[in-house]
């Protein structure tokens, strides 16, 4: 067998993670372990498992349908270095928005699916259309609106040195709202 594939399969079994002897526990491509504030991330390249947890267009990356990071409770504790009182608030804040996406998320394929209805028929009735639009339009402000009182929210929660590591991320585009 080729060394490399050894070195994968010993690292994932639990073995070690490459020259420094780092152990995990569970299988590292999985989340095991792969060293001190490794985050169960390989990031010493290996091949396998992969990215940077806090970079753009890496693995905790979540584009435009998000926060902005795949685990932005993971990512905002590190980054801004929160108390466990201060984590536990932001879990409170960003679980409130995650279901208010979901629900918007709901509200959009409905509101998809009656466009589709509506133009099945012989005639487009355009009364109903007008009631699908304005539907669709105040979920997404209903959702505006959970965003803004999550910032409120998060913003009383930080202190000054927090808040401007906070804008620092959001001007960068390391995270995204």
């Amino acid at each position: 067998m080729h060394p490399a594939f050894v070195a994968w399969w010993r690292a994932g079994r639990g073995g070690s993670c490459g020259p420094e002897g780092f152990s995990g526990g569970r299988h590292a491509w999985f989340g095991g372990d792969c060293g001190p504030g490794r985050g169960g991330r390989h990031r010493h390249g290996h091949g396998h498992g992969g990215g940077g947890d806090d970079l753009p267009g890496g693995s905790d990356f979540d584009g435009p349908g998000g926060f902005g990071v795949r685990r932005p409770l993971r990512f905002l504790a590190h980054r801004l270095e929160l108390d466990d009182g201060q984590i536990a608030e932001l879990a409170t804040i960003l679980d409130e928005l995650k279901i208010e996406r979901a629900q918007a998320a709901v509200d959009h394929r409905r509101t998809t699916s009656a466009f589709a209805d509506a133009v099945l028929g012989e005639k487009i009735d355009e009364t109903r259309l007008d009631q699908i639009r304005a539907d669709r339009v105040k979920s997404a402000e209903g959702l505006q609106a959970a965003v803004v009182r999550a910032i409120g929210r998060i913003h009383a929660l930080l202190s000054a040195e927090q808040r401007k590591k906070l804008a620092y991320l959001l001007r960068t585009g390391a995270l995204a709202i």
